[in-house]
């Protein structure tokens, strides 16, 4: 695949007329990044993402980029509502995986419990697992309230507070949900997993500021060195899952139907406009308010198990939190083209939304600084908390790096991980890690990924979004 340096970390996959690419692709990484990036067959995946059906710009690759489902895990791509395409393939079976940071108004050096019980305590509190079930159990009537409303649902039944909506990407919930657009099978498996992590990388956090990177960014939104936050990482769980397993054998029927070539059935795809496309996106839509809902519901049980454990009263702690963004999803979103504006559907697999200053979607909050972009790195290094930067538009449709971005397979992880305790090493360093899968801390090792802070660097550098601090894990749950 040919690859042809722009500028300092900026790559281009010139047209390929005979692949079928309708636009370039553009690669955002570093030199290093690249070498390990061209080895992987990613940048087929980015070449043939080029030939949807109404793609505008380019098909984008964040420096976190590795191997996925149809796009890339890293990728982001937009296409023209009224004339191009949607894809399963461009969102992944995850749908609205995302992460969200609270803060605490208590500094590190005030904790008065040993970071393993706390770590002890959330992991009895907070189910996790594979196809684990919770104690929020819902019948179909007050699902499909739920999968209406999304994190709304979750404030109205006493986890949380109409803030935590603002402070939450669409305001927690997406319009265009249908419950009815949702297969019974999604459905069943929806009923016991509201308020659950998951397994894999999904995971809950307690950590603390390590380092302020801009002073007025930070101050401007209540943060200070040593502070206690919390990083939750989940999504819409077997109901997302099932919802994208459930499209994606339609769409491959919609191929034909509608007479459209694409270089790999992964990427199987409909009209924006058609019944298929506006079916996808009412489910779409409602797994994304599951998740929205998922999250709202784990904050309120990570923060109870916190204020039990530190033996502190809510006023005294002040939870507040910071931002809840989505990596996988697909939104509608307004922007220049050939010097006209148009509505295009922005997927982001493995990407993030990074608004600038003033950006009309931005709550009151963050107007004059931008979103918060929340990167988390992995349970041995560092987290980032960035802001949405002034070329961020230009360059990728308003979108950043959503992690680290893995550099082995699972498989490989546990390869190299064979004869090693993770648990062990990890707790040399000062970090408790609890897993319920045995072979999850082996797959999710630090090593296994690439070091966020290099990815960070790129979007940094290319002001798409700008470091404001560095978060330490101090004690992980996982699935």
């Amino acid at each position: 695949m040919k690859l042809v340096r722009k500028e300092k970390f900026i790559y281009e996959i010139p047209i390929d007329k005979e692949l079928g690419m309708r636009v370039p692709g553009l690669v955002f990484a570093s030199e290093d990044m690249i070498e390990s990036i061209e080895t992987e067959g990613v940048l087929q995946q980015v070449a043939n993402a080029a030939t949807l059906p109404g793609i505008q710009k380019a098909s984008i690759a964040m420096p976190d980029i590795h191997y996925g489902y149809g796009l890339p895990i890293g990728g982001v791509v937009a296409t023209d509502v009224d004339e191009g395409v949607i894809t399963p393939g461009g969102v992944g079976f995850d749908i609205n995986c995302g992460v969200r940071l609270i803060t605490f108004d208590i500094s590190i050096d005030d904790l008065n419990v040993d970071l393993e019980s706390l770590a002890k305590k959330l992991y009895r509190n907070i189910p996790c697992g594979v196809g684990e079930g919770g104690k929020i159990k819902v019948k179909k009537q007050e699902l499909k309230q739920v999968l209406k409303k999304g994190a709304r649902w979750a404030v109205e039944n006493g986890f949380g507070n109409e803030r935590d909506l603002e402070a939450t990407e669409s305001y927690g919930f997406l319009a265009s949900a249908d419950p009815e657009a949702v297969s019974n099978k999604a459905y069943e498996r929806g009923y016991d997993q509201l308020g659950t992590l998951g397994s894999g990388n999904h995971f809950v956090e307690i950590g603390c500021v390590e380092t302020i990177l801009n002073k007025d960014v930070a101050e401007k939104w209540g943060l200070f060195e040593k502070q206690l936050t919390l990083l939750i990482h989940t999504g819409s769980r077997g109901l997302g899952h099932q919802v994208c397993t459930d499209f994606l054998g339609i769409f491959e029927k919609s191929l034909l139907k509608y007479g459209i070539s694409v270089p790999d059935k992964q990427l199987a795809c409909a009209p924006v406009k058609s019944p298929e496309g506006n079916k996808y996106l009412a489910a779409l839509s409602c797994a994304a308010n599951f998740a929205w809902a998922n999250r709202q519901i784990l904050m309120h049980l990570s923060i109870e198990t916190i204020m039990e454990v530190l033996n502190i009263s809510r006023k005294l702690l002040n939870p507040r939190l910071v931002y809840d963004v989505a990596h996988n999803i697909v939104k509608f979103e307004r922007y220049e083209i050939d010097g006209k504006e148009r509505l295009l559907a922005v997927h982001r697999k493995g990407a993030t939304r990074a608004l600038p200053p003033n950006h009309e979607e931005l709550p009151d909050m963050y107007k004059d600084t931008g979103q918060p972009v929340i990167i988390p790195g992995d349970m041995g290094r560092y987290s980032y908390l960035l802001v949405g930067g002034k070329k961020a538009e230009e360059l990728s449709f308003n979108s950043a790096c959503h992690g680290a971005g893995r550099k082995l397979s699972r498989h490989k992880a546990i390869k190299m991980a064979q004869d090693r305790n993770i648990a062990e090493e990890l707790k040399l360093k000062g970090i408790f890690v609890i897993s319920r899968g045995k072979r999850t801390l082996k797959e999710e090792m630090p090593e296994a990924y690439k070091d966020v802070s290099d990815v960070v660097d790129v979007v940094d550098y290319l002001d798409i979004a700008k470091k404001v601090l560095k978060l330490r894990p101090l004690c992980v749950i996982k699935g």
